[in-house]
């Protein structure tokens, strides 16, 4: 089936009222597709879902080592962050410790999602920095790289070392040539691959084995900072944070904007990557939830699982009028 099948629905009395379609992909450590729903050779642009592939490169160099960089901020270097004051302190001192300061980022200025963040800046009239913005980690990340490199300031540019050195770890990785990118929301190349590729890439995460190469013992290292510091990872309330949480076994789980999202099961070794057409988030939330669940990783009914499949519709008044949950095709 090469067209995107259902894998979401929105129910609201006795009817289906809306519909997510999609694409997914389960592989295996050898790249071999285990599962697949809709087309795998569908091209996607995976967003912040591959910031684990972006952060390989800083670990690869040296330049994570030579700078003694901590599990945390190797999370935050794979993390789409809410801009809470625990992302923010952290993002700033690391830049600090680099002799650079939020002038130095190339991301833009983002309002946080965190409430508490948020309602900071507003009482106090002050506008959001760079570092509030969701990808600081992972350009924090990058200008440690730049620095290792000895690039310009322009990391983000395409042709620039550091950027040259992400698209060969992301070809690497997803095992094929990348036909073309899109410049992300936070300035930076966001390279394309077919869903299978991605897939493939987190199939391929998930069956690192430390000492074989450099690139593996990386892998390792990110998607193990990724599971040690879920709250750094997204923040709280987020599926990535409360999945990863609620997950039986480790499981390095990353949403991308546009309702991508990836999971990295280490102790299966195993891959998935999974795209809702319409770009929504809540879509993908719940197929991602649903496919955990799926695999035996993740618990139907726990209280987090419950949030984003299955999820209650609540009215005004707070009551029940509706659901959100999985497609049969998934469960």
């Amino acid at each position: 089936m090469t067209q995107p099948v259902p894998m979401t629905e929105i129910w609201r009395g006795p009817m289906a009222e809306s519909v997510h379609l999609g694409h997914a992909v389960i592989c295996a450590s050898g790249g071999e597709i285990v599962e697949a729903w809709g087309d795998p050779a569908t091209t996607i642009l995976p967003r912040s879902s591959s910031k684990m592939i972006q952060a390989l490169p800083l670990v690869t160099s040296g330049a994570a080592r030579v700078h003694g960089l901590t599990s945390e901020q190797l999370a935050l270097a794979c993390a789409s962050h809410n801009g809470a004051a625990i992302h923010t302190e952290r993002v700033n001192r690391w830049l600090a410790d680099l002799g650079l300061s939020d002038d130095n980022l190339r991301c833009g200025p983002q309002d946080p999602d965190d409430k508490v963040a948020h309602k900071a800046l507003l009482c106090s009239d002050t506008s959001p920095c760079q570092v509030h913005n969701n990808c600081s980690g992972k350009h924090a990340g990058f200008l440690t790289l730049n620095r290792h490199l000895g690039g310009s300031a322009e990391y983000i540019d395409p042709d620039h070392p550091v950027q040259k050195a992400v698209l060969d770890a992301f070809e690497t990785v997803t095992g094929e040539t990348s036909p073309f990118y899109g410049i992300d929301g936070c300035s930076a190349p966001n390279h394309a691959s077919s869903l299978h590729g991605m897939a493939r890439a987190m199939a391929w995460f998930a069956g690192a084995r430390e000492g074989v190469d450099a690139n593996q013992t990386a892998a390792i290292q990110l998607w193990q900072a990724m599971v040690a510091h879920p709250e750094l990872v997204a923040g709280e309330g987020r599926a990535c944070t409360e999945l990863m949480r609620a997950c039986k076994e480790p499981v390095a789980l990353k949403t991308g904007a546009e309702a991508f999202f990836i999971a990295i099961l280490p102790t299966r070794k195993m891959g998935i990557a999974l795209k809702i057409t319409d770009g929504g988030t809540r879509g993908a939330e719940c197929a991602i939830a649903a496919l955990l669940v799926r695999l035996g990783v993740l618990d139907a009914d726990h209280p987090a699982t419950r949030k984003f499949m299955n999820a209650p519709i609540l009215n005004r008044r707070g009551i029940e009028i509706g659901m959100i949950k999985p497609s049969a095709a998934l469960v």
